[in-house]
């Protein structure tokens, strides 16, 4: 290890070098020159204070910048590491998803665009698992630079999330509460989906009756369950609540609310093959926007949060590292089926 002194103390001749950047140099130097190699560990703060007499805040910041470019990783009681000897490599993100479906692939597709190539990612998805949940945040903490999570409404999942430095954390999608400061970027459920029932209401009401579908124990927010009771409550709409779309079983003369696009496709389908209309005969109404659901079938209503936009701001946390707490608006798009 004391080359890896040497190397640090020889930049100290170069001009406009602080401390810090003598620090992160001379580690990279040391990678480049293979006194360094992948799984090799680093000296501990106070030996670092010892050994080249630097302030405690210099050391923890140098190691800090090291981990962020995914050259360094932390393992909790035992000390800093080298992962990674690829020193050209600026940033590492670790991306947590719930699952690679149309919306999340939006948001990626998006995000990984503005990003790309100075920035490297790597995803995970827990699946609304809280064990796969916790087993990813545990193996990625102390490994990344930067964690963009979206988290799943458990009681466990602020402890979780604890794991993880909330300045470098950026939660997405879904708000789940927890203490500390940290960065944000939500939908609000409740509040909209009731706003969107009530701008549709003269058109629900040419219907009979308004059915949603929604699974017990789905991924589906629970503030949108809550904002459909008091609707229908609030203006005496007939209505039901079932678990699934069964194939076969769609009805002319009601209106019908689907979260699942699966049970989607799957109604549009029996609608097609029944020679059943649209907006006239069926209403449907779909959670979350996507570029097919403005096509089908001359177009399926939908109200969304703009998942695109949400991806840009979430580059721009990852690029500049700034602290965000925001939600992104949600928006209803008219189309035929409602």
């Amino acid at each position: 290890m004391r080359n890896v002194f040497e190397k640090i103390q020889e930049l100290e001749v170069i001009p406009g070098y602080s401390k810090h950047e003598q620090l992160v140099q001379g580690f990279i130097n040391s990678i480049d020159s293979k006194i360094l190699v992948k799984g090799d560990q680093l000296p501990s703060v106070n030996v670092m204070i010892r050994e080249t007499g630097f302030a405690r805040e210099t050391i923890v910041k140098g190691y800090k910048e090291l981990i962020e470019r995914g050259i360094i990783e932390s393992k909790r009681g035992m000390g800093y590491y080298i992962s990674n000897v690829d020193t050209g490599q600026p940033l590492k993100v670790a991306l947590v998803l719930y699952a690679f479906d149309s919306i999340q692939e939006t948001f990626y597709n998006a995000f990984r665009d503005l990003l790309v190539p100075n920035v490297h990612i790597d995803v995970f998805f827990h699946h609304q698992n809280i064990d796969t949940f916790e087993s990813i945040i545990n193996n990625i903490s102390g490994k990344y630079g930067i964690y963009v999570v979206t988290p799943m409404p458990h009681p466990k999942t602020a402890k979780i999330l604890k794991l993880l430095p909330l300045q470098k954390m950026l939660m997405i999608d879904r708000f789940e509460p927890m203490q500390g400061d940290f960065s944000y970027l939500s939908q609000e459920f409740e509040e909209s989906s009731y706003r969107v029932f009530v701008e549709l209401l003269d058109t629900i009401r040419k219907f009979e009756e308004m059915v949603f579908f929604s699974r017990p124990n789905s991924d589906l927010p629970i503030e949108i369950m809550k904002a459909f009771k008091r609707f229908v409550k609030d203006y005496d709409i007939k209505y039901q609540i079932k678990k699934e779309y069964l194939s076969g079983s769609v009805e002319q003369g009601k209106v019908y609310f689907i979260c699942n696009d699966r049970q989607l496709w799957a109604m549009l389908k029996d609608c097609e093959n029944q020679g059943i209309t649209l907006g006239k005969e069926v209403g449907i109404l779909s959670q979350d926007d996507d570029p097919i659901k403005e096509i089908i079938c001359g177009g399926i209503t939908t109200y969304s949060t703009d998942f695109n936009l949400m991806a840009q701001k979430a580059a721009q946390f990852v690029i500049g590292q700034e602290r965000i707490q925001e939600v992104i608006p949600t928006v209803l798009k008219r189309r035929k089926s409602l």
